[in-house]
């Protein structure tokens, strides 16, 4: 412990040096920028005189801020882009356990695939009849969408922008008006909003003293629509964890229970496709929708809709509109998806980021690991609580400082936000602003040598207000 304090101390005297590289780092990737835009403002035979000139002034740009950036000197002048937006440095000045960041983290690979496909329609450049984004081969489109089918094992997907329109689209595919639909009482607010624009009425199904929904609510909660509207639900769709707690809820036993009654079963895993493994065909499934931009390291909106050979036809049907005047019709194009869904960057970091993304499903126990160890040297801070199920079984986690740092908080002149102010000093952030009673975080992607020190710095801020340490 002796050793994280004074490690700590080390990067809080040479926190300007690193903050000064790490601005120096953007204004050179700035620079660099403005070098691409004269070549694509140039005719493609090459620059004439003036543009040579401008040339030589960016690149003498360049060199003198890399010069800076490697000693560490100058001045912080890469401040705003456009005059109006902050540069958003956070990921590499702070340890950032915002709850549903963490997993969205650009990769490398990302990141530079965003630099080279930037622009609104770059993944049409090769887009050939049948003139459908899951049928373009260059980039490989549809090879990603047949790997994205074997990752949560089922038989054919489709990217969405964002889980709400992976909801959407099966519940206008699959919902009348009046039909009851079952979510989780820890649902979403984006599953009601899908029941809603299809027409249907959510029932929830009650959660248990655990704050866990399990197959048996699930089964009680269909009888009781049965009872209650003569018919079965048309659509159960139910978190595997939840947003509210993250605690895992009973998704094996509620898919066997909606098969038993033959209801329709949509598997939400915001939180797990991407971070941990997910098989669809073994779970039971009919359908699997997920979040890139929450778990697979991907630009938003983006995420995954997947469904059985079953299924297909119905949610990915193709338009059968004919125009009355000119005769048109669009017959290849997705009634759900509104033809092609995710164009440019958003799909490019998601391909970009797709072989990380597999390799760390892998390590799932390992970041489940790290964040119980946080957790147990959290909860040594008297008045620290852990109000999500434990040991914990995901990276995301609701806690309790009420009676902790809140008794400060109570008499600090800052109130709640002294505690942001102190987890800032100490290079982290991402907690609530302000909030020292109930609020979350997530340590996923964390290393150990990060971890330690977020407990560490957790424990110091303790000590620094007289907090009780067990």
């Amino acid at each position: 412990m002796n050793l994280m304090i004074d490690l700590r101390k080390v990067t809080r005297v040479n926190v300007s040096t690193r903050d000064l590289q790490i601005q120096k780092t953007y204004e050179t990737l700035f620079a660099l920028e403005d070098l691409r835009e004269l070549f694509r403002q140039s005719l493609p035979t090459g620059f004439n005189d003036a543009e040579k000139e401008e040339f030589s002034r960016n690149l003498a740009r360049v060199k003198a801020t890399i010069e800076e950036l490697e000693k560490g000197e100058g001045k912080l002048t890469c401040q705003k882009i456009g005059n109006k937006l902050d540069v958003r440095s956070r990921e590499e000045e702070f340890i950032n356990i915002h709850p549903i960041q963490a997993a969205g983290r650009l990769t490398p690979e990302a990141r530079k695939a965003i630099i080279s496909y930037g622009d609104g329609y770059s993944t049409c450049d090769y887009c050939r009849k049948p003139f459908r984004l899951d049928k373009i081969t260059r980039p490989p489109i549809e090879e990603f969408h047949q790997d994205l089918a074997k990752f949560v094992n089922m038989d054919q997907t489709r990217v969405v922008p964002g889980a709400r329109r992976g909801f959407q689209a099966v519940t206008q595919s699959l919902v009348e008006k009046g039909d009851s639909v079952i979510v989780s009482s820890l649902a979403h607010y984006t599953e009601f909003l899908a029941v809603e624009v299809a027409g249907g009425v959510v029932k929830e199904v009650p959660q248990n003293e655990s704050h866990v929904v399990t197959a048996e609510a699930t089964a009680q909660k269909i009888e009781d629509v049965k009872k209650e509207t003569g018919k079965l639900p048309a659509l159960i769709m139910i978190d595997h964890f939840d947003y509210q707690f993250a605690n895992e809820h009973d998704v094996y036993g509620i898919a066997k229970v909606a098969k038993e009654y033959g209801v329709t079963f949509l598997y939400n895993g915001a939180y797990t496709v991407g971070i941990k493994p997910v098989d669809g065909k073994k779970i039971g499934a009919d359908f699997i929708v997920g979040s890139a931009h929450k778990s697979m390291a991907s630009v938003a909106p983006s995420g995954v809709l997947a469904t059985t050979d079953e299924w297909a036809p119905k949610v990915f049907r193709t338009t059968q509109m004919v125009g009355d005047v000119t005769k048109r019709k669009f017959g290849i194009k997705e009634v759900e998806n509104i033809g092609c869904t995710l164009m440019g960057g958003t799909l490019i970091s998601m391909i970009a980021s797709f072989p990380r993304v597999k390799a760390r499903t892998e390590n799932w126990d390992e970041e489940v690991k790290k964040s119980n160890y946080f957790l147990e040297q959290f909860q040594r801070i008297e008045g620290s609580k852990v109000l999500s199920e434990q040991p914990r079984k995901h990276t995301l986690t609701k806690v309790d400082t009420t009676g902790s740092f809140d008794t400060v908080a109570k008499t600090h002149k800052r109130r709640g936000f002294f505690f942001s102010d102190e987890l800032k000093d100490h290079g982290i952030i991402g907690e609530f602003a302000g909030a020292t009673r109930t609020w979350k975080l997530n340590t996923y992607g964390l290393s150990w040598d990060q971890i330690k020190y977020t407990a560490e710095s957790f424990i110091d801020i303790a000590e620094k207000y007289g907090l009780k340490i067990n």
